[in-house]
């Protein structure tokens, strides 16, 4: 495998986090309540995209392949979790 197919195999990998990060972080805005300060939505993005990739390489890891439904699954929670935490979207 020369560089640029590993290049494309990482883009590949990082693409569902990419992609969902920057939904949800765009889309918190709207749909969490917004009483409290929140950060940029640049840093949420960041936030997200960090957690992401977390779960995509622990289903990585776990299951010894990519693409697998529940590792997609885990990859929405973490992002979600980590943008309801990041959002403050528990303080009244």
């Amino acid at each position: 495998m020369n560089t640029l197919d590993l290049f494309k195999h990482v883009l590949s990998f990082a693409a569902p986090a990419l992609a969902v990060a920057l939904l949800v972080a765009l889309g918190g805005r709207w749909l969490l309540p917004g009483s409290a300060p929140r950060p940029a939505w640049w840093v949420l993005f960041a936030i997200n995209f960090l957690a992401g990739l977390v779960a995509l390489g622990a289903g990585l890891w776990l299951f010894g392949r990519d693409g697998k439904m529940l590792t997609y699954a885990a990859l929405v929670v973490g992002v979600a979790t980590t943008q309801w935490l990041a959002g403050r979207a528990w303080r009244p």
